[in-house]
């Protein structure tokens, strides 16, 4: 017992790589920016091809909206808002689950192959 207390009180370090940061920013604002105009393309376009487009239309609305969960949690981060952070982390993956019914939908209703 005394040697799993002694394991628990190690402290650790870890160095994150330089070019973490500017990769994860860099991929999270490219994504943003694709669901945002996977969003827009798609509502645009699902009058001329179907209403199977809008479901794919509203699946990237809600990949859009998981974007923007992680600015609320690395916000509630920042603030320490422990409160915040966890009750976002909560639903962390609704808007993956949302998207994907979305998407199954639309799969569904897509009708004739050309």
């Amino acid at each position: 017992m005394a040697s799993i207390l002694v394991l628990l009180q190690v402290e650790t370090s870890f160095h994150q790589p330089g070019y973490f940061l500017p990769v994860f920013a860099g991929m999270f604002l490219a994504g943003a920016v694709a669901w945002l105009i996977a969003a827009v393309l798609g509502f645009a376009r699902a009058r001329a091809f179907g209403p199977s487009v809008r479901w794919f239309s509203f699946a990237s609305v809600c990949l859009l909206l998981f974007h923007l969960q992680f600015l609320a949690v690395g916000f509630g981060v920042l603030t320490k808002d422990n409160n915040l952070v966890f009750t976002i982390l909560t639903f962390f993956n609704l808007f993956v689950l949302l998207a994907a019914i979305c998407a199954i939908i639309g799969f569904i209703r897509l009708t004739s192959p050309r």
